[in-house]
């Protein structure tokens, strides 16, 4: 019979025969429900719920707890139940599904959200509601993956996202929902077990208090409900090179100094107590909870402070200015200082716990004890003193702002007097003074210049002269080279001469010698001679006499001599004579001639 049917009508009937099996299905109770959908039940009629509730857990009229499964499913007939047939819930990777629970308990008035309880993740509604689920909305969530719901008991909102940290932050965590903090209490203290805030419920049970938490989270996802849990990123605390971190915590355990008995101006806690932490951080980033605690940054290089018109980086000296102090003479001035100090690591949570920062202790401790040293030692001075002794009062500044501050834990590494600004008045009178004696030294120095001048002008004419006076000089060199050749030849000579002489003395007295021999030799002989020649003379004049008598004889002896000396024995004059005899007048005349002849007169 099927054979003689077209195409169109088979099909036709196939259409009828499914239509009329699903019409019987229907009437039967049979209901099929798809691999991707669920079947929410509807109780036409029943018991009613008791009130306040809108789920039925045990049969009543309404919407029925349990979700029909993929399948088929019988006795659901239709006269007496509705199935609405609802897609699954999808929660997509990077987001999480917050849910409102319509039924259940109450919520306590002490809390916010409704309590987690064991119902594999809101996919069984009887065990929700049995097990004391409370309405409203949940603490629990819905991290990514599908889940068979019933829309009727819960709502799943979409959308929220996965907390996400970058590298290098951390989280400041503010819970919404648990205990109150403890009045006194900052922020809620740390608890365990809640796997860094995703479960909740356990926060909550472990006495986790709502509002400011003491943990962070750190970089990465994290599955939180932010109707539980609201998270603020901020950077990782960076402390830079040349400082150390100490932490001020105002949260922690309970304090506990471990200071020491001779530290008695602060107090020190260990890590994790309230308080000026021991131990300070290191150069790095640290994941720390800006919000209930301080760091402050104390440099471990050496820290110039300046009280002038200038300001360091780090502007720690800010505040400072120029330092006005007053001389014994009642002199107003101002000076520029500089201070270099040093912090240790150790130190360093030793400082805070005294003044509390860094900038605290320039303005608290190093502004006044700088600044009242210089103002008290300027009065014992005059200005004049404490600008000419300008050494000495840095030197005696050093010892006593040094032994100052060491009691604050600080180092003084030097203490340094920049500009002075004296008062005009007396700068002007100092000035005009200065002005006079430069002016005299001046007049001096030209003076000395003209002096140096001269004796320029009389160098440069010795100078000129130089040649003259080396030649001169070399001239000198000569002669006296010649005189000392002179003198060495006189000496030479004399030496010779003195020899010679010598020597002719020696022969003179030998032959002096030989000629007083010889000169006795022949006065010998010649006395002798004139001995026997006297005596002949004698013996002749004796006979002469004898003959011619006296007077002849000696006319003959005066002729004879006459004739021996070429005397003229008749004169050129006759000289008259007196009468007395032939032979006086001839011996007159005799005479007279001889005298003439020997007066060499002719």
């Amino acid at each position: 019979m099927f054979r003689s049917l077209t195409p169109l009508q088979m099909w036709m009937v196939g259409a009828l025969a499914l239509l009329v099996l699903s019409v019987i299905v229907a009437w039967l109770g049979v209901v099929v429900i798809d691999e991707n959908e669920a079947g929410l039940v509807i109780k036409k009629y029943g018991a009613a719920l008791p009130p306040g509730r809108i789920i039925a857990l045990d049969g009543e009229a309404g919407f029925q707890a349990r979700l029909l499964s993929p399948g088929f499913h019988f006795g659901l007939w239709p006269w007496q139940y509705k199935v609405q047939k609802v897609p699954l819930v999808v929660i997509p990777s990077g987001e999480i599904g917050l849910v409102v629970a319509a039924d259940g308990a109450a919520v306590p008035a002490e809390r916010l959200l409704g309590r987690a309880v064991p119902c594999d993740d809101f996919q069984d509604a009887e065990a929700f509601l049995r097990r004391g689920g409370e309405r409203g909305r949940q603490i629990a969530i819905l991290t990514a993956g599908t889940y068979r719901i019933n829309p009727a008991l819960f709502e799943i909102v979409r959308g929220a996202k996965v907390t996400v940290l970058p590298p290098e932050t951390v989280g400041i965590v503010t819970t919404l929902d648990g205990r109150a903090i403890t009045a006194g209490d900052l922020a809620g203290p740390s608890v365990a077990g809640h796997d860094s805030f995703q479960n909740g419920q356990r926060f909550v049970e472990a006495g986790g208090c709502r509002g400011l938490q003491e943990d962070v989270l750190l970089s990465g996802s994290w599955n939180l409900n932010p109707w539980f849990v609201q998270v603020e990123p901020i950077p990782m605390t960076e402390i830079p090179i040349g400082y150390v971190g100490v932490v001020v915590s105002y949260v922690g355990r309970e304090h506990l100094d471990v200071s020491g008995a001779e530290f008695t101006h602060g107090d020190l806690v260990e890590k994790g107590r309230k308080g000026v932490w021991v131990e300070p951080l290191l150069p790095g980033k640290h994941p720390l909870n800006t919000r209930v605690m301080k760091v402050e940054l104390v440099p471990t290089t050496n820290i110039v402070l300046n009280w002038a018109a200038r300001t360091e980086a780090h502007e720690y000296d800010k505040r400072l200015s120029p330092i006005t102090v007053r001389s014994k003479d009642g002199f107003a001035f101002s000076l520029d200082v500089s201070q270099i100090i040093h912090i240790r690591v150790a130190n360093a949570p030793r400082v805070i716990s005294r003044v509390g920062s860094m900038q605290n202790l320039v303005d608290h401790v190093l502004q006044p004890t700088v600044a009242n040293y210089f103002r008290n030692s300027a009065q014992e001075v005059t200005v004049l003193e404490f600008l000419s002794a300008r050494t000495e009062r840095q030197r005696a500044a050093y010892e006593n702002i040094k032994a100052a501050i060491e009691a604050y834990d600080v180092e003084c590494i030097d203490t340094l007097i920049g500009d002075i600004v004296p008062p005009a008045a007396l700068m002007e009178t100092q000035t005009e003074r200065k002005i006079a004696e430069e002016l005299r030294r001046t007049y001096e120095a030209q003076r000395d210049a003209h002096v140096k001048r001269q004796e320029l002008e009389r160098e440069s004419a010795k100078a000129n002269l130089q040649a003259e006076v080396v030649r001169s000089e070399q001239e000198a060199r000569i002669a006296e080279g010649h005189a000392r050749a002179v003198a060495e030849a006189a000496r030479g000579e004399a030496e010779a001469q003195r020899l010679r002489a010598e020597g002719a003395a020696a022969a003179l007295k030998l032959s002096a010698e030989a000629e007083a021999e010889a000169t006795r030799a022949r006065a010998s002989a010649d006395a002798e001679a004139t001995t026997k020649l006297g005596a002949a003379k004698a013996d002749a004049y004796t006979k002469g006499v004898a003959a011619v008598g006296e007077g002849g004889y000696t006319a003959i002896q005066l002729a004879a001599l006459f004739a021996e000396h070429g005397t003229k024995l008749v004169p050129d004059v006759a000289v008259g004579g007196n009468g007395s005899g032939a032979g006086g007048g001839l011996a007159e005349v005799l005479i007279a001639r001889m005298l003439k002849g020997t007066s060499g007169v002719a």
